[in-house]
């Protein structure tokens, strides 16, 4: 068998490139499958890099031929920080595309429904905040295991880092915990969401289509000089290197959030938040003089696209080796973990339900509006996807994209507060 091993030889940055393919092919595959209209989608993909996370941690691997250059010994490994470099690129792709798609209608769709928008963005946040912190009352609980497993079910990073920097550091391992715990329900639990609904509404697509445009004010059209505009490249490769460059350094600016000033809490919009508004505004002015901004459709649906499966590769990876890790050197009981899987199930369903009942019976917005501002509100880069699916229009994505922000800094905010008070 060794002769196979020095046949295929498989190392470094190799070995995760081959994995991470082979992870999308099957987790489409897996997506593709339908009970009764409902699929997983693109979720398949995060599913199976979960399956592989965990199967690449078992110790029996290390032993078989080929395979075990494949073998992730722990989550400090090379190969890990491999696939969260994919996972942060893929993630900067797929909101800098969405930035761009969004752009045209954003400012005008913010315009019409800002204020519900902010509202459906609290109202998300605090319904999973209250939940997390009646959650960490709990004896034998606390806010560490709480607010990690807030973060997980509402899937932010920045929450979850802001968790962890406002506990003391023998305590951060429970966040990590209760993060890893919840996670992966806070993915798939908001896709089959976006899903469900319509079914169970019996939507016309068509019709909502119509109705999410009615409620978009009409553009106002310029008369152009007649100049040629200038473009950087055929495909706007160029204008979307801008885009990500200048929203990697708005998301680097860091704003203190206590008196400890940088050394305490502190927030950032992050590779998530920068990009996406630096997009949002070039995507929605179009040119700077002479210089076209725009970026061509079908460059912008394949940077969507393979951005997310990057994300959902990377994610789905250390999620599966994280929660391995954390399970394998906990010294908490197995209850503990089902009431974390239990909680975040809650603190993923709950915030959903509530937000889409006030958006649909009291803010009176559409059906795609709504389910684009849930998207948004729980920070789900994953469902925004599903639900551009499911709709069949790419103007989801403006809901999404005025509700996040509100979600990004309300969810650190709440993680940081809990975690000091409770």
């Amino acid at each position: 068998m060794d002769i196979l091993s020095k046949i295929f030889s498989l190392s470094g940055m190799t070995v995760v490139l081959f994995g991470s393919f082979l992870i999308a092919a099957l987790g489409y595959a897996l997506g593709r499958i339908t009970i009764k209209g409902v699929s997983l989608g693109t979720a398949g993909v995060f599913l199976m890099a979960l399956l592989f996370g965990y199967l690449f941690t078992l110790p029996g691997l290390a032993e078989l031929p080929i395979l075990e250059n494949f073998f992730i010994e722990s989550a400090d490994t090379a190969n890990v920080q491999y696939y969260k470099m994919i996972e942060a690129v893929g993630l900067v792709l797929f909101v800098t595309a969405v930035g761009f798609i969004a752009g045209p209608s954003f400012f005008r769709n913010l315009k019409k429904n800002a204020k519900s928008y902010v509202l459906l963005g609290v109202i998300i946040i605090a319904s999973g905040a209250i939940l997390c912190a009646l959650f960490s009352l709990i004896p034998g609980i606390g806010s560490p295991f709480g607010t990690g497993i807030m973060s997980g079910a509402l899937t932010s990073t920045p929450g979850f880092s802001a968790a962890k920097s406002a506990v003391p550091e023998d305590a951060q391992g429970l966040v990590s915990l209760g993060h890893a715990i919840a996670y992966p329900f806070g993915v798939v639990g908001v896709v089959l969401f976006v899903q469900l609904v319509p079914k169970f509404m019996k939507a016309n697509m068509a019709e909502e289509r119509v109705k999410m445009k009615a409620g978009i004010e009409a553009p106002t059209v310029k008369e152009e000089s007649g100049r040629k505009l200038l473009a950087l490249d055929e495909y706007g490769l160029g204008t979307f290197g801008i885009a990500v460059v200048l929203g990697i350094i708005l998301g680097s600016v860091t704003i203190p959030l206590s008196s400890a000033g940088y050394e305490g809490a502190k927030f950032s919009l992050g590779n998530t938040g920068g990009p996406l508004i630096l997009a949002l505004i070039l995507g929605h002015f179009g040119r700077i003089g002479r210089l076209s901004l725009k970026v061509s459709e079908k460059t912008l649906k394949v940077f969507r696209e393979f951005g997310l499966m990057l994300f959902l590769i990377g994610a789905g990876v250390e999620g599966g080796v994280e929660l391995v890790s954390q399970i394998q050197t906990s010294q908490y009981g197995a209850m503990l973990l089902l009431y974390g899987f239990l909680a975040g199930v809650v603190m993923t369903v709950v915030p959903m339900f509530v937000g889409f009942f006030v958006a649909k019976k009291l803010l009176k917005i559409s059906l795609l509006n709504n389910l684009g501002s849930i998207t948004g509100g729980m920070t789900s880069t994953p469902a925004l996807g599903t639900l551009i699916g499911v709709s069949g229009t790419d103007d989801v994505a403006s809901a999404y994209a005025a509700t996040y922000p509100v979600a990004l800094v309300l969810v650190v905010l709440a993680s940081q507060l809990i975690a000091v008070l409770i």
